[in-house]
């Protein structure tokens, strides 16, 4: 399994665009540099007042599929 991690700070009206399905896919940049997609309804869990702010962990198969996502 493979893990990147990404910082990610979005206010409340950032991630209601996305909510509202203007925008599907959150685009970040790792730290190590890689660019990543992915959709942005895999940060619900961690929207609060404010928006989303925090550091992330992706897992993903060898195969580039999804695993799990956790704050740091």
């Amino acid at each position: 399994m493979q893990q990147i991690i990404v910082d990610i700070h979005l206010t409340q009206e950032q991630y209601l665009a996305h909510y509202t399905s203007q925008a599907r896919d959150v685009v970040a940049t790792s730290r190590d540099g890689r660019r990543v997609r992915f959709p942005s309804s895999l940060l619900q869990p961690y929207l609060l007042h404010n928006g989303i702010q925090g550091s992330f962990r992706i897992s993903y198969t060898d195969a580039g599929k999804f695993s799990s996502i956790e704050r740091l």
